[in-house]
């Protein structure tokens, strides 16, 4: 049974959200790239768009559709947070050396939790699974540095 994307409007009204055409933009950004982006390159996106648009208002509004279960942000440390549309439930390989985040799919880890809370007891609430290594891309530049 294939499953229906709901547009960027219908899922913040699902949701019970205002719908207002940054929050929408903003969203529909996200629920049509692949690369993670941060607040910033948000903000540089859809500047055209919107011209009176502060970064301050990305912030606010990436709070919110976060608030809502409807975009998850990913945090690595001392850099900026990248945001990711939450469709299906995955994981994510991070590149050590670009910093480019993948979407990994591994059907057996939805499991995890009911493993945990029947292995501890504990009441999990949510769990983040992150790969990190080389990505393609790098590692060919990495064997064509090393084949000159």
């Amino acid at each position: 049974m294939a499953t229906e994307t709901l547009s960027p409007s219908a899922l913040l009204k699902k949701s019970h959200a205002r719908v207002t055409p940054q929050r929408e933009a903003i969203l529909g950004f996200l629920m049509g790239t692949d690369s993670h982006p941060t607040a910033d390159d948000i903000y540089h996106h859809l500047g055209s768009r919107f011209p009176n648009m502060s970064i301050a208002t990305v912030y606010n509004n990436l709070r919110t559709l976060t608030g809502l279960g409807l975009i998850q942000e990913l945090s690595y440390g001392d850099s900026s947070s990248h945001f990711d549309f939450v469709e299906t439930a995955h994981y994510h390989a991070i590149c050590q050396v670009c910093g480019k985040i993948f979407d990994m799919y591994y059907p057996g880890l939805n499991e995890i939790d009911t493993i945990t809370e029947n292995a501890t007891d504990f009441a999990v609430t949510s769990h983040r699974i992150e790969v990190y290594g080389i990505c393609k891309d790098c590692q060919k530049k990495r064997s064509e540095k090393k084949a000159e």
